[in-house]
């Protein structure tokens, strides 16, 4: 999947490795503003994922609740 946590990290560290590797001053700051960037949506992506996964167990627990009412 194209936006998990783990393809923004792996686009971040390549981000990086070129940033380190640049000859060029301003391939270097935007290769750094790109591992950024990466590292933001990577933040993002995991906090989507745990949201969603607190919507799931919510959702979980009140189907749990209104089964044992019934």
């Amino acid at each position: 999947m194209a936006d998990s946590y783990e393809f923004y990290c792996e686009r971040a560290d390549a981000a990086k490795a070129a940033a380190e590797g640049a000859n060029l001053d301003n391939v270097r700051e935007r290769e750094l503003r790109a591992e950024k960037t990466w590292r933001g949506l990577a933040e993002q992506a995991r906090k989507v994922k745990q949201a969603q996964e607190r919507s799931r167990q919510e959702k979980e627990e009140a189907r749990e609740q209104r089964n044992k009412s019934e």
